[in-house]
């Protein structure tokens, strides 16, 4: 029982779309309407939100965490918690409070790593960067650091769920298969990479410029000394 309650309240959790409950009660822009209309960070980053984008982020890898922290709570334990990896990200794929149309479910299904394996979850974070870096491709990264978690929780003592994330890895892929369509026709979207490390300005643009020139001022008015053959 212990397992079923934690099973649907890990769904429950998925489901509830961080993005939309920004833009409903803090009145920030719903990234549903706008870009690639995926709710996820990327799409509201891609919009120049820097804030925004964090805190979609926290709040979708916080699903998965917590989902975790309660099933542990309940006393589940070993493969099964896997399984509760695989609801909370499927929730955040097919929501059911937003007609079941959600995002990729990457950042989800780390948080729901943070708890399982730490060590997977910071390397796996550390291959997203290194593959974004060098590609752009934020999809791209997202498969290969779900790939490497696969194979890091085989390798750091947590592989009673390696064939579980096997399961969400193939699931979080499925979702990115437009995205392997455009990387296939070469045609994917880069990311660009001064959204998060900040645009370099023009070298002192402003200081090189000259001062603008004053404007040359009347030369005082000579004043006349009083002839001394003047006698009044």
């Amino acid at each position: 029982m212990a397992f079923i309650i934690s099973l649907v309240v890990a769904y429950l959790l998925g489901s509830l779309s961080s993005s939309s409950l920004l833009a409903k009660f803090a009145g920030m822009p719903d990234p549903r309407e706008s870009g690639s209309g995926n709710p996820g960070a990327t799409n509201v980053l891609r919009s120049g939100n820097k804030k925004q984008a964090l805190f979609v982020l926290l709040g979708d890898m916080a699903k998965g965490f917590l989902a975790i922290m309660i099933a542990l709570i309940f006393g589940v334990r070993g493969g099964s918690l896997g399984v509760i990896a695989i609801a909370a990200t499927a929730g955040h794929m097919f929501p059911v409070f937003f007609g079941f149309k959600g995002g990729k479910g990457v950042a989800t299904a780390l948080g729901t790593l943070i708890v399982i394996s730490l060590p997977s979850a910071l390397i796996s974070v550390i291959v997203w960067a290194a593959v974004l870096f060098f590609t752009r491709f934020v999809s791209l990264a997202s498969m290969v650091a779900l790939i490497a978690a696969v194979i890091l929780t085989a390798v750091t003592g947590s592989a009673s769920v390696t064939f579980f994330y096997l399961i969400l890895a193939a699931l979080v892929i499925w979702r990115h298969k437009d995205n392997i369509e455009r990387l296939r026709k070469g045609n994917e979207s880069k990311f660009d990479l001064s959204l998060i490390m900040g645009k370099k300005g023009n070298a002192k643009s402003s200081s090189a410029s000259p001062a603008p020139e004053k404007a040359a001022e009347p030369a005082p008015a000579s004043e006349e000394k009083p002839s001394d053959d003047k006698q009044d």
